[in-house]
């Protein structure tokens, strides 16, 4: 039985602009711009890829953007000359979202890269799109705060934002859903909106704030974003410890939160990713099933968090706990925790990760990598998981030759399986690297038809051109 959408459908782009019309354009942004409007061949190429395996598509010209204001006037003059605009922070993403599918312009956002205002009182901080995370940690590491959001990468945190992403700390402190207090953003005509006020709680109309995170720029551009802010904890400890198996040690990290252990970090590795690991940065750590912890509080909170878990691992089968209490140990420890996507590349030469996404409520965590693990086995190209396990959410590694259209091939139906087994369990297609344009067509099975469309409603109405990041969240009608 077919369903009529109950809002308008998503007007995607379904042709490039003309030459003429970019041409124009063009000409149009570089008498603002100057030189910051380039066409050539290195910057549209760097522009049209992030590090996903997925095909890059260059766009047809990029613009460096300095201010919300210049931001304004790119999309103003682009939805007029209805050429497509994808914006760009890092190129850190993992599902496509900066491929200029239909061409149009790349507004690279990492020159806003300024820390507007610091309010250690609040506990907040208003930035530029543009500041990355280890930049703005390292700015205010004379006021005793930090900003806890990790997802591996150098990020920017407009993009973190876009694509709400995590990390290893998400356990304890939550997502960008839960630390963005308020977004600056630019529609697709051109004109500014503030989400919302510094206030930590609000009643007053719709929250606008949670429609655009997430979003991956296709219902604006981030511009400015005012984050929450956290004390640094008086004690920090990390530790590692080995597992006979997999199941053990994901037992271990169900226990651990079903327990209340308030954990900061807890990383789970298998026996390839610690292989990879071990090659790549010359740790010495056991190649078997790996849990990561990291625990913040008070000496004697710590204390207790890491004697009550190394009991559970203990009770799993876990060995050769190893403390790393001194910053320098532990920021050896999460370098080659961190390290591990060019570890896994270093493996062979050439090839390209197709990273997958998986969250599940945490009672079925053990289930689903269990299966998923199961379908790998006997694969020609090396599969590893990982995962920031204290939230259900892992990862598959498919280290594949993406020339070979066999090994193509067989990631795809291994990623097929996983996601409708994740699906089935309850969860989501994607924790936390996001949609784009790699996992648009799961979202009516995961959401509904009728919720689909509605999404579709909101494109419609905040971008009727279909100008913002077109081929991306929303699958194809």
């Amino acid at each position: 039985m077919s369903v009529r959408p109950i809002l308008a459908p998503d007007p995607q782009v379904s042709l490039r602009p003309t030459s003429e019309a970019v041409a124009a354009l063009v000409e149009l942004l570089r008498g603002r711009l100057g030189d910051r409007v380039t066409t050539s061949v290195s910057d549209r190429h760097t522009h049209g890829h992030d590090e996903s395996w997925h095909p890059g598509h260059p766009p047809d010209a990029v613009c460096y953007a300095l201010s919300t204001d210049e931001v304004s006037f790119i999309l103003s003059a682009a939805r007029d000359a209805r050429v497509p605009v994808i914006p760009y922070g890092a190129g850190s993403s993992l599902e496509g979202h900066v491929a200029a599918l239909h061409g149009g312009i790349s507004v690279d956002l990492s020159r806003m890269d300024k820390i507007v205002k610091v309010r250690a009182e609040d506990l907040d901080v208003t930035v530029q799109a543009g500041v990355t995370r280890q930049q703005l940690n390292i700015a205010l590491r004379d006021t005793g705060l930090f900003f806890p959001v990790d997802p591996g990468a150098e990020a920017t945190l407009g993009g973190m934002a876009a694509t709400r992403a995590s990390g290893t700390n998400a356990v304890r402190y939550g997502t960008m859903r839960e630390n963005v207090i308020s977004l600056t953003v630019v529609l697709s005509d051109g004109r500014v909106v503030r989400t919302a006020s510094r206030a930590r709680k609000s009643s007053s109309g719709y929250d606008l704030t949670r429609l655009f995170i997430g979003s991956e720029g296709t219902l604006g551009i981030i511009t400015e974003v005012t984050l929450r802010l956290y004390g640094i904890p008086e004690a920090v400890s990390a530790a590692v410890c080995s597992f006979p198996d997999t199941e053990a040690a994901i037992r271990t990290a169900i226990e651990t939160i079903q327990c209340g252990v308030p954990v900061a970090r807890m990383e789970f590795l298998d026996d390839v990713a610690m292989r990879a690991v071990r090659d790549f940065t010359g740790m010495t750590h056991a190649c078997t099933p790996t849990l990561f912890f990291e625990f913040h509080g008070s000496d004697g909170g710590v204390a207790e968090q890491a004697e009550t878990v190394q009991a559970l691992a203990v009770g799993n089968g876990g060995s050769g706990w190893h403390w790393a209490k001194d910053a320098d140990e532990r920021a050896a420890l999460w370098r080659a925790r961190h390290e591990f996507h060019y570890a896994m590349l270093a493996q062979r030469p050439g090839a390209r990760i197709w990273g997958t996404d998986a969250c599940v409520p945490i009672s079925a965590l053990a289930e689903c990598i269990g299966e998923t693990r199961q379908d790998t086995q006997g694969v020609s190209f090396p599969a590893a998981a990982l995962g920031h396990v204290g939230d259900g959410n892992f990862h598959m590694s498919f280290l594949i030759d993406p020339e070979d259209p066999a090994e193509l091939a067989q990631a795809r139906e291994l990623n097929e399986r996983l996601i409708q087994r994740t699906l089935r369990l309850g969860g989501t297609c994607s924790g936390e690297h996001g949609i784009g344009m790699g996992k648009s067509k799961y979202l009516p099975a995961e959401h509904g038809v009728t919720a689909v469309d509605l999404m579709r409603g909101l494109k419609a109405l905040l971008d009727p051109e279909g100008i913002l990041n077109p081929g991306k969240v929303l699958p194809p009608l």
